[in-house]
């Protein structure tokens, strides 16, 4: 591959570009005019316009992409993460325009992209699931006979969602016969398919994921996992690899279980299999993300490994560049996300950024999509950096952690900085053993520096 089109903005558009550039690898770059000034623009090789700021009229028109691809003489798409990277029409458009997209094949970017076929094939492939319908229920009355079987508490899901979006826990029939239109209803908004399934509740989990790899010649390894607990509103705010307080048995059980789920689709490509681990650490599938995760750094950090390098090998055909014993993971390492929102309501908090100053050092990496005198719209995602502290030890991360978020200033916009200081000195994250309930406790003892 010569020259690769990005199909995304921001922070990792730019990081995509730097291992592209390190192969020597064309990079062209698409924007919206909202993004015209960013920084990932004026650092492609080639910059083409896509459409104004809306992601439906731009980074989300599969034509205006291919036309761009195709016109800039790219041999290859990949999409990043969020936006068109886990969407089957797109990637198959991109293989029918005769380009290659950096990433799964389109069946099984659509069999894992609906959680019902996901959970019916893991739980074929002997990966555990929390128990649940075996499929979609199409009516009130089925949900709560289904629910009576499964047990309350139980969460009502969109087979088709993702991103926290379209679930409800339901502790009552009486709550599952108010929440079940609804659901249904904004299934069908968000995400084009009304279609509901039940899994039970699994109170106070940890959210821990496992990275794979697989390439084309039937190889599938794990690069070890990475605990995603630090949530609100179900999206992730901190992560840490390795996790902190799982035992070695559990851990070789997750990883066991993705590469087993990997295997079962038959997955080529970087991908992350998502668990639930509950208080007795039994583990659960959660879903598959087919594609670079946000929080790669951190396995970077501690393998060595550059996973956007591993995904343009396999995409050229390659072999994996290592064995699963030949993958190491030494030290810790932790990523903080910085968002343009207000640190107490995590509402957003667009505007322009006057001034920015990120840390710097041994053990010390910054991602970021923005700059001084960029304008952070309210079009997009609020994440505008990523700082990964890495280290010898956990204890050593989080000593260096609070030093450098010291040092991250941004003056223009509020940014959840003031949370991610204060977390550092909350006793249940500095122990490490947190589930994903934390940054809720955390915010009713309203202890956030300003």
């Amino acid at each position: 591959m010569k020259t690769i089109l990005i199909a995304n903005r921001g922070e990792i558009a730019r990081r995509i570009a730097r291992t592209c550039r390190a192969r020597g690898i064309r990079v062209v770059a698409v924007y919206s005019e909202a993004d015209q000034d960013m920084p990932f623009v004026r650092e492609a090789d080639v910059a083409v316009a896509i459409g104004p700021p809306p992601v439906a009229q731009s980074y989300l028109n599969i034509d205006a992409i291919i036309q761009a691809a195709k016109k800039t003489g790219a041999d290859a798409i990949h999409p990043g993460y969020g936006l068109l990277s886990e969407n089957a029409t797109f990637a198959r458009k991109v293989e029918e325009a005769g380009l290659v997209l950096i990433g799964p094949r389109p069946d099984v970017i659509e069999r894992m992209g609906d959680k019902v076929t996901a959970r019916r094939t893991m739980a074929e492939a002997g990966v555990p699931v929390v128990p649940g319908t075996e499929g979609g229920v199409s009516g009130e009355e089925e949900a709560l006979a289904e629910a009576e079987r499964i047990g309350y508490p139980v969460m009502i899901k969109a087979s088709a969602g993702g991103g926290g979006i379209g679930m409800q826990v339901c502790r009552t029939p009486d709550e599952l016969k108010k929440a079940f239109a609804t659901v249904q209803a904004k299934a069908k908004a968000y995400f084009g398919d009304s279609a509901v399934f039940l899994e039970r509740l699994i109170e106070r989990p940890r959210h821990v994921e496992v990275q794979v790899a697989a390439d084309s010649q039937g190889n599938t390894v794990h690069l070890f996992e990475r605990e995603c607990s630090v949530q609100r509103r179900n999206q992730k705010v901190v992560e840490e690899c390795l996790s902190p307080s799982i035992r070695p048995e559990t851990r070789e059980r997750l990883s066991d279980a993705a590469v087993r789920a990997a295997k079962a689709v038959g997955y080529t490509g970087v991908g992350t299999v998502e668990f639930l681990v509950d208080e007795q650490e039994r583990i659960y599938f959660l879903e598959m993300n087919t594609r670079l995760q946000v929080e790669h750094p951190v396995t970077e950090m501690v393998t060595g490994q550059d996973l956007v390098d591993w995904q343009l090998d396999i995409a050229e055909g390659k072999p994996l560049p290592l064995r699963q014993q030949e993958i190491k993971a030494r030290g810790h390492a932790v990523e903080y996300r910085i968002y343009a929102e207000d640190p107490t309501t995590f509402l957003p908090s667009p505007g322009t950024i006057h001034a920015m100053t990120v840390p710097e050092g041994e053990g010390i990496r910054v991602d970021a999509g923005v700059e001084a005198g960029n304008v952070v719209t309210p079009f997009y995602d609020p994440m505008i950096a990523k700082l990964i502290v890495g280290g010898p030890t956990r204890e050593t991360v989080l000593e260096k952690s609070r030093a450098a978020l010291e040092m991250f200033r941004v003056e223009g916009i509020r940014t959840n900085l003031p949370l991610l200081r204060a977390l550092l000195d909350h006793p249940e994250f500095v122990e490490g053993r947190y589930d994903t309930q934390l940054l809720q406790h955390f915010q009713m003892d309203g202890g956030i520096r300003r």
